[in-house]
């Protein structure tokens, strides 16, 4: 909605382009690629290596398998905005 008011544009076609962009940046994060916008941030996917837990239940040490996660990075001015400078 406030982004259709900002640009004066149909909420449909500005919901296109907004569900396209998101769809872009997951399909580059599924093939390890990072996909950075200047001046908001990096979307990157982090790997986790296998490692021993418990189970909380039972005590019983458990192997955690290796896993793989998304991050996003803010940039340095997305920072500095958020912390009011």
């Amino acid at each position: 909605d406030e982004l259709a008011e900002r640009l004066d544009h149909p909420k449909n076609t500005l919901k296109a382009i907004v569900e396209t962009m998101f769809d872009i940046i997951s399909e580059e994060m599924v093939k390890d690629k990072q996909v950075s916008i200047v001046g908001f941030g990096s979307f990157e996917v982090r790997g986790r290596a296998k490692r021993k837990g418990r189970n909380p239940k039972t005590g019983e040490e458990i192997e955690i398998p290796a896993t793989k996660t998304p991050a996003f990075r803010p940039s340095k001015s997305l920072t500095d905005a958020v912390k009011g400078r």
